[in-house]
């Protein structure tokens, strides 16, 4: 019996060691093998399959197939999209400066670059594009708008479009240019002595528009510092490094990386004397915010540095890098994960399943780490830096979902424009109670159909009823309860008009100032905002939180 389980146990271990072999020595062999069955399938299908296959797509949904097994974030650019890859790597990019969605299915411009070729050729928000270089748009998607409107620098694109109030099409023509997009957007001082810095980007000069904005406004009387990171989805790692070295002394550890390469495993400290390492800083996030804004967010938490106001944020602490590939192509992989100066981890444990904003979903107890600040103060991995000052996020009614989705709010803001354009509005605008009426007016002739909760849930009692004996009977005394929500929809315009006064507002005054749009609201409804006032106007509190007492 011994002998036997002697023979079963070496038998065990010269398996394990036949494995070990395999994964090591025979690895590239598994990986060539399959790389052969692969082009030899593909070969077959290309020979024998009785249409005619497109090679570009079916190797490209091969690959994003592959990806998709392993994290969100390993992407592969083909050439066609190198463009792209650059824009979000270093903000730049070659084109007119206009961003352009689908809208009732036209190529609709809704956002403007200031002192872009587009904005200098005099196009405007809400301008529809229906040729470019007398190629129809009709039926091509975003991407082949994109391949169309991006060129070299100095290039000419002609483009013919359709504008509100002009019965024919305008052509006009654009000479291409490096258009920059800025990465803080917004700043200036919210009174006379708190600063406030909008940034939603982390690209080549994010770090060079902070402290620009910084020094500006420090010098201008400054004593506390608003930095919004609300709905920042990251960038450039050396971004995020270089803005928390202003804060915090040289040398110290900011975040550190660990991959299975041991070339990804390093440590990133600040290399430069800070700007400040005494004024007060409130640091807004969302669940929008991701990356590069969760190094920043939660390294100036973990050193106590500043006080985290907003919802709990993305949950992304994994770090790619770009590879190039042949035939100009790119492969963006995920090589390491990040941890911050507390040692925690910001990714979250299941990147697979989140809420359907994106962000994290609650993370049980047992499955997170603690960790502890300067102070002392505890925080937690297992997904997102966790706020010091946990505020609900602002919900908007469904009536001003529905108004912003189906675009009316965006339409009506067209027509505000075009009528009305010597009239620019300026600080704190808000539309009037005769420029609502006309909204309201404008939403009733407009063929917007307005379905709400309440209004499905009927629908649906109603369809189940049609089944049954004796539904004629049961459907007259459904009129009345429809008339009543019918009556209640109308209502629904008074009863969220101050929300919707400020989507109108905001979109009314991008017409006029573009992406400096948030420069002209009122912060008297951010919340946010409001909160790090009160906090700044509050000392005591702001260091006891920052103590941890």
């Amino acid at each position: 019996m011994k002998k036997t389980y002697r023979f079963l146990t070496i038998g065990l271990i010269a398996s394990t060691l036949a494995l070990v072999g395999f994964k090591y020595e025979d690895r590239y062999f598994e990986i060539a093998k399959n790389l052969d069955i692969f082009a030899t399938l593909f070969k077959e299908l290309n020979a024998l399959y009785v249409d005619e296959i497109n090679p570009n797509k079916a190797m490209r949904t091969s690959i994003t197939s592959m990806l998709k097994e392993l994290d969100p974030y390993t992407n592969f650019y083909p050439e066609d999209d190198i463009e792209d890859y650059r824009t979000m790597a270093t903000g730049k990019y070659n084109g007119i400066g206009a961003t352009v969605s689908n809208v009732y299915g036209e190529h609709t411009v809704v956002m403007i670059y200031e002192g872009s070729p587009a904005d200098k050729a005099g196009i405007k928000i809400g301008d529809v594009f229906s040729e470019i270089n007398g190629v129809s748009l009709a039926g091509r998607d975003s991407e082949q708008l994109g391949r169309l409107l991006k060129g070299q620098t100095d290039t000419q694109v002609d483009l013919t479009i359709k504008r509100f109030g002009q019965k024919k099409p305008i052509d006009l023509t654009v000479k291409r240019a490096v258009v920059k997009t800025p990465n803080v957007p917004h700043y200036g001082l919210i009174n006379d002595e708190v600063g406030y810095i909008q940034l939603n980007d982390f690209s080549a000069t994010a770090a060079a528009e902070i402290k620009t904005a910084f020094e500006e406004m420090k010098g201008q009387g400054m004593k506390s510092l608003v930095l919004d990171l609300r709905g920042n989805p990251g960038g450039l790692l050396n971004m995020a490094i270089d803005i928390c070295n202003f804060f915090i002394p040289k040398g110290k550890l900011v975040v550190e990386t660990k991959g299975k390469v041991g070339q990804w495993n390093k440590k990133y400290a600040a290399r430069f004397n800070p700007l400040d390492l005494e004024m007060p800083i409130a640091v807004l996030i969302s669940s929008g915010s991701a990356s590069a804004s969760e190094i920043v967010s939660g390294t100036l938490q973990d050193y106590d540095r500043g006080v985290v106001i907003g919802q709990k944020s993305f949950g992304k602490g994994l770090v790619q890098t770009t590879r190039p590939l042949s035939f100009n192509t790119q492969l963006k992989v995920t090589t390491a994960k990040y941890y911050i100066p507390s040692g925690r981890c910001i990714q979250a444990i299941d990147y697979s399943h989140r809420n359907e904003d994106g962000s994290v979903g609650k993370v049980p107890d047992s499955l997170k780490s603690t960790f502890y600040t300067k102070n002392g103060r505890p925080v937690y991995d297992g997904g997102g830096v966790d706020p010091d000052i946990k505020l609900e996020p602002k919900e908007l009614s469904e009536l001003t979902r529905q108004l912003t989705r189906e675009g009316v709010i965006f339409d009506f803001a067209t027509q505000y424009y075009f009528n009305n354009q010597t009239n620019i509005p300026g600080d704190n605008f808000t539309p009037s109670d005769d420029l609502y009426a006309a909204f309201k007016e404008y939403v009733k002739t407009s063929g917007f159909k307005y379905v709400n909760d309440a209004e499905e849930a009927l629908s649906d009692l109603e369809a189940l009823a049609s089944e049954e004996e004796g539904y004629a009977d049961f459907k007259s005394t459904l009129s009345p309860l429809r008339a009543l929500l019918n009556k209640k929809k109308d209502l629904d315009l008074v009863t969220y008009q101050n929300e919707i006064r400020d989507e109108l507002a905001l979109e009314i005054l991008s017409r006029y100032h573009y992406d400096n749009a948030m420069k002209f609201v009122s912060f008297e409804k951010d919340q946010e905002v409001q909160e790090a006032l009160k906090l700044f106007k509050d000392m005591p509190r702001y260091k006891s939180i920052l103590a941890g007492k």
